[in-house]
């Protein structure tokens, strides 16, 4: 059925860049490209399989007559497809003559694809994201759409063409070859020198290559490389390994190319973000800026053996999906094609690649060729050269982003070393920020999702590629979102100089087991002589979900082998905002053994929603380059890091802390034997022992805003 909808030409831009007109007809979506190299306006043709968008135009065709036929009235609009929008924000600007106000709605439970109405009529839709926010407007109604956050006076525009001048073999210090693509600006003098992007990732330098290259429409030289051993790379892939090293090296290919002005500044998220920090304390001369989003952190802070464990599923999906190949297999990476409890139950560990993809995985077998923390390890960990960072960095975290450990790791870094032009920026998102407004039960404030994400990211770039002096050094350190508050909150640093970081002191009656038990969380120094104790059995672990988000504990919280401790109900707000850290006194049977710290909060229905955890091996408490296995009985001190969190907790609601020794999703259950883990020793049950008392006064730490308790 035909609408105003199917009339209307659209105009399509991503990141301010526009790409050309698309037109919903009833038998297809038709799209007049732009040539990427002159900006020349193409016929108009059946939309292509092959573009690479954001925006669901196929999905977005389907439920035209959904959108047409909506009341666009009210605080509130649902669709007939069950589409929930909430009156959002609005725009002002003059179209053929005429003043006119538009009204944004923002799209509720589900991937953010916003609707823009002006007099009742959807004139556009928009995808904010990551890697450029995508709109699709009818023409010449731009301005009434949040594509004016591309029209700041001090921002570089989308005025040039691309240049692509294809594939370079960049040659690293020991002979091995990286394959580079290159995009410039095109439209300009022959001798033109740019700034930089810089680029290196693991996953097929074509896979964002329609998002990435187009900061070369703003005057950047762009260059986007496979790291080694991936895609068209030579070499072998070692993850971590090399990446300092063949970043520098790249850099030094760069500023000797004609067209570079020797200003170079990395882009990553993820690996990539980790790529970004590791080439940054290479102490590259001109590598003057970095941005790293959702950064994977050190191997022993995140990854590979985070805590010390030796790390399961969310190493092993993307150890699987990078080694069936050069190119990543998504669908074993993201558990499509795997049973991943199957997986993570399989033994022995040495041999899960073989049973699963049918062959050995070279990182896989490397990682078990160093089961301590040794060189090779070292040689990994970007903490170790923090004293070489230079390059003002921009990182970029959520609260639900499994990687956060890398972030914190990041952050302390710079912090530590006083890097200059250190900035933060952590929203209420997943590993993939900026992208819906819900989640897992949580429900944000409309404007969680913002539409000025790459323009940030781009207004960094200009200051310190190009000297724009836009402002963006000038701003508050830190900016976060406070879930509960569901509202956006600056500081000067991170954790927030407002912040006072108050001790909550373990307590019970000796039967803190379960949220049955006696355990208590208070701000005295508990004197309990006995402590609470508990069975751990290796062979039955807790299985909580592995991800970093609100999961409901209630399930696990019943069993025996956890031990809980919950606040009175708050009698106001208080609100936790920053770095985390659990100071535990405990002994053990075993010569080694786990430690599981989780901080929670409980709501008046005794739901129990996770907020931040981490596992910790206790063998490294002195150090991950000192391991000393317990003498069982003994109590030993553990500081213990927890993932970073901005969260009020309501008035009538409880603050919990528990501690268990596993979590399967995370780590292999630690076998309590001290013994090489990969070489499969026998699971043995152990009993474990908190202290809470003058003597062994077991806490967390928790950064309070001022005012707020």
């Amino acid at each position: 059925m035909s609408t105003y909808l199917n009339e209307t030409i659209f105009h399509y831009y991503c990141a301010g860049v526009y790409e050309g007109k698309i037109q919903f007809l009833e038998n297809g979506v038709m799209h007049a490209r732009v040539d990427l190299r002159r900006r020349t306006q193409m016929q108009e043709d059946k939309l292509s399989d092959a573009w690479k968008a954001n925006l669901p135009f196929e999905q977005l065709h389907q439920s035209l007559l959904a959108y047409a036929k909506a009341e666009w009235t009210g605080d509130e609009v649902q669709l007939e497809n069950k589409c929930l929008y909430q009156k959002h924000t609005t725009f002002t600007g003059s179209i053929e003559g005429k003043e006119l106000t538009s009204q944004v709605w923002a799209h509720r439970h589900d991937t953010a694809i916003d609707v823009v109405t002006v007099e009742g009529k959807v004139i556009a839709f928009v995808c904010p994201n990551r890697n450029g926010m995508e709109i699709l407007v009818k023409a010449g109604y731009e301005k009434l759409t949040p594509l004016v956050v591309y029209e700041e006076p001090n921002l570089s525009k989308a005025k040039y063409g691309i240049n692509d001048l294809g594939t370079y073999l960049v040659s690293m210090r020991d002979g091995v070859k990286l394959a580079t693509d290159v995009y410039l600006p095109e439209g300009v003098a022959k001798d033109a020198k740019w700034p930089t992007i810089l680029i290196r990732t693991c996953y097929d330098r074509n896979g964002k290559k329609e998002f990435l290259r187009r900061w070369a429409n703003k005057g950047y030289a762009v260059v986007n490389q496979d790291v080694r051993g991936r895609a068209d790379s030579e070499g072998e892939l070692v993850p971590f390994y090399y990446e300092r090293e063949d970043g520098s090296d790249t850099i030094d290919w760069i500023i000797e190319q004609e067209w570079s002005d020797k200003n170079v500044g990395m882009w990553g998220a993820s690996y990539l973000g980790y790529v970004v920090v590791a080439a940054a304390t290479s102490g590259h001369p001109n590598l003057k800026a970095a941005v790293n989003e959702v950064n994977v952190g050190s191997p022993f802070i995140d990854t590979v053996r985070r805590g010390g464990t030796v790390c399961s599923w969310p190493l092993l999906s993307w150890t699987l999906g990078q080694s069936v190949g050069t190119r990543t297999d998504f669908s074993i990476f993201s558990g499509e094609t795997v049973n991943v409890e199957d997986v993570v139950d399989s033994r022995p560990i040495k041999e899960i690649p073989q049973q699963v993809i049918g062959k050995n995985s070279g990182p896989w077998d490397l990682w078990s060729e160093h089961p301590e923390y040794d060189e090779f390890w070292k040689n990994c960990t970007f903490s170790e050269r923090g004293n070489q960072v230079k390059a003002p960095m921009f990182v970029i975290s959520g609260w639900y982003d499994g990687d956060s450990p890398g972030v914190s790791e990041t952050w302390r870094m710079l912090t530590e070393h006083d890097v200059p032009n250190r900035k933060i920026w952590l929203g209420p998102w997943e590993h993939n920020p900026n992208r819906a407004r819900d989640y897992q039960g949580e429900s944000f404030s409309n404007d969680a999702v913002v539409y000025d994400y790459d323009v940030n990211v781009l207004r960094w770039f200009d200051r310190f590629l190009k000297g724009v002096e836009n402002g963006i050094d000038q701003e508050p350190r830190a900016a976060y979102y406070v879930v509960g508050e569901n509202e956006w909150r600056t500081s000067d640093d991170w954790t927030p100089v407002e912040a006072v970081v108050k001790e909550f002191y373990l307590s019970s009656g000796g039967s803190a087991n379960s949220r049955n038990g006696d355990g208590r969380l208070q701000m005295t120094l508990a004197d309990d002589l006995q402590g609470d104790a508990y069975v751990y059995d290796p062979q039955h672990p807790f299985a909580f979900s592995g991800n970093r988000e609100p999961e409901n504990l209630n399930p696990f919280e019943l069993r025996n082998d956890i031990l809980v401790y919950t606040s009175e109900a708050l009698k106001e707000n208080v609100t936790v905002a920053g770095e985390l850290s659990a100071v535990i006194y405990a002994s053990s049977t075993g010569q080694d053994t786990d430690w599981v710290v989780t901080l929670s909060d409980v709501d008046e229905l005794g739901h129990s929603r996770k907020l931040s955890n981490y596992i910790f091996r206790a063998k490294y408490r002195n150090g991950y380059d000192q391991p000393e296995l317990l003498t069982p009985g003994k109590v030993e001190k553990y500081d213990i890091f927890l993932q970073n969190i901005a969260h009020t907790f309501k008035e009538g609601h409880q603050i919990r802390f528990s501690i268990t020794s596993s979590s399967k999703f995370v780590a292999f259950p630690n076998t309590n034997t001290g013994e090489n883990p990969y070489e499969e020793p026998v699971p043995t049950p152990v009993v474990q022992q908190v202290y809470h008392n003058e003597k062994f006064p077991s806490h967390i730490k928790l950064p309070v805003l001022k005012g707020s308790m």
